[in-house]
């Protein structure tokens, strides 16, 4: 069955996430709904990341297989046009060998936190990011974020209780800040992540931010190995999944499955 490897934007607010579950919509119902009509086969597309709901995406991959080999272009165009009423689009398609994984082959997943740092309320960006009203600090988060979280950990405190993850041991690649006006923004990147990892991180570097922690309030509780120690978990509307990376030859094979995503 020929593979083709999808990268999609969406909208997260009005889904329950990207897998398909009991309680409400998933993007992924959205997509397969639309490949089964177009295709006339039912495919549940396989995502690099399990993003939670709430949480958007400007760059997730997935992948699926079809019956038949169809033109690139003619499969983006079909199932775009299918999904115009869903906050969902297909920004590419790619053909690829079999031995492409979505989740699996990924070598890099990286997001991106979006914080209002202003008084007034954050009308317009209200389900896109987190209104914070205090001044943030962002040199003191970007010293915190460098001397605590960035490299090699084991990140059980800023692990959800529900992660199924074999191990919350974790190399944290990129957790840097930056500020444009009142937009504050977090990015962060490793090959994966431990379930709501991000946004255990930035609740907790905004603590720090807001000048209630400091560096070694933040390695304390790391160190201590336990959820209860962790800040504030930052709200699913400000978390986008932004890009993922492949290796060289973008398909080569399919990575360690104890590096697989949890839902972020």
């Amino acid at each position: 069955m020929p593979r083709y490897r999808l990268t999609i934007e969406y909208d997260g607010a009005v889904f329950v996430g990207w897998q398909a579950q009991t309680n409400g919509r998933g993007v992924q119902d959205a997509l397969a709904d639309a490949i089964e009509t177009f295709s006339g086969t039912r495919y549940i597309p396989r995502g690099a990341g399990r993003t939670d709901a709430g949480v958007h995406a400007t760059g997730q991959v997935a992948h699926i297989d079809l019956e038949r080999d169809w033109p690139e272009q003619t499969i983006q165009d079909a199932l775009n046009a299918l999904i115009k009423d869903e906050p969902v689009a297909v920004l590419s398609v790619d053909a690829v060998p079999d031995s492409f994984d979505a989740r699996f082959s990924a070598t890099a997943r990286h997001y991106r936190y979006d914080i209002v740092n202003r008084r007034p309320p954050a009308a317009l960006d209200r389900v896109r990011a987190w209104w914070v009203k205090t001044d943030l600090d962002i040199e003191a988060m970007n010293q915190a974020a460098r001397a605590v979280l960035i490299g090699h950990h084991d990140f059980t405190t800023f692990r959800a209780s529900q992660c199924q993850a074999k191990s919350p041991m974790k190399t944290l690649d990129q957790l840097c800040i930056a500020r444009d006006g009142e937009r504050v923004t977090v990015f962060a990147s490793a090959r994966s992540f431990l379930h709501s990892q991000v946004r255990s991180m930035v609740g907790s570097l905004k603590v720090v931010g807001e000048g209630r922690w400091t560096a070694d309030d933040l390695a304390a509780a790391r160190d201590a190995r336990d959820r209860k120690r962790c800040g504030p978990v930052a709200p699913a509307c400000g978390l986008y999944l932004i890009r993922v990376d492949y290796g060289v030859d973008d398909v080569s094979r399919a990575g360690d499955p104890s590096e697989a995503e949890e839902p972020a």
